[in-house]
């Protein structure tokens, strides 16, 4: 892997918990459904109850839609301003100096989200837990319960780097680009438009391939190696030589394909923040279906 601190096992965690530099969040959000004759696509709501009755211990809890997303726009999880980021995680302790660990239940998704956004400010001392509480569990590792106590409030020097996300007038620019290879995270049916898509139209955006995301996961909750991953990538012509654009419904599950295709090697990466959730509501965007 290009990056190994940026993956943490839950062994190598048990090792250095406790040490004074450590920051550990727990980031796990859950999509429940809306409410009749809401146009909403989910409710988004902050895993606190699951938090609080077990996390590991010392772990802090980020809220991702209440704290780190940007509030000026109906589409949930969309990246907000610098100045909203740098004071939330601040707040939470995380600053310049500190290593990191995020992880997340069910899915891998929530933490790797939080892994790009801090990249994309320039802090690479944060590592993504492989498996997530799930394998912490499995293990008969400590939890602890209760409310987040917190971490000693810190600053957080944001260096802000261009690239790692784009807008919808990107995407469209890109479209039939040989140079370019837009990847949908989503499982088959909604990639191929078979199911009605809680987004608004179904289907996909034109010529993009399908890596779900979910595939790049094992049985586990752990992240496939490197070696089936990069075969599954190039299945779909998924090269380095490309610059790659990663979408799925709200920006969250294209950040596991992010994460990996980043540790295979992969520089021109890049995430369409609004993904399906902004273009499958746009009429003057097309859309794919089999």
């Amino acid at each position: 892997m290009r990056d190994p601190e940026a993956l943490m096992s839950t062994e190598q965690l048990a090792a250095i918990l406790g040490q004074p530099d450590l920051r550990i969040y727990d980031c796990t959000t859950t999509l429940e459904p809306a409410p009749p004759g809401s146009d909403e696509p989910y409710v988004a709501v902050p895993g606190r109850d699951t938090f609080e009755q077990a996390h590991i211990p010392g772990a802090d809890f980020l809220d991702l839609q209440g704290e780190f997303s940007d509030p000026a726009t109906k589409l949930h999880f969309m990246m907000p301003a610098t100045a909203q980021l740098s004071a939330a995680f601040g707040r939470h302790g995380l600053g310049d100096g500190t290593r990191v660990v995020l992880y997340s239940i069910g899915t891998m998704m929530w933490a790797t989200r939080f892994w790009w956004m801090l990249r994309s400010l320039g802090f690479d001392n944060a590592a993504v837990l492989d498996g997530g509480l799930d394998t912490w569990r499995a293990e008969a590792r400590p939890l602890q319960s209760g409310p987040p106590q917190g971490y000693p409030a810190a600053t957080f020097t944001a260096k802000p780097r261009s690239g790692f996300f784009v807008s919808s007038g990107a995407v469209k620019a890109a479209l039939g680009r040989p140079d370019h290879v837009i990847v949908n995270a989503l499982g088959p049916q909604f990639y191929k438009g078979l199911e009605p898509s809680r987004y608004g139209r179904p289907g996909r955006i034109p010529g993009s391939v399908n890596v779900p995301a979910a595939t790049l996961v094992q049985p586990t909750k752990q992240l496939i190696g490197p070696t089936d991953a990069e075969a599954k990538f190039a299945a779909q012509g998924v090269t380095p030589d490309k610059h790659v654009i990663a979408y799925c419904g709200g920006g969250i599950s294209a950040t596991v394909d992010l994460f990996l295709l980043h540790q295979l090697g992969y520089d021109n990466l890049t995430l369409y923040d609004g993904s399906m959730g902004e273009w499958a509501k746009d009429p003057s965007l097309p859309i794919e279906t089999d």
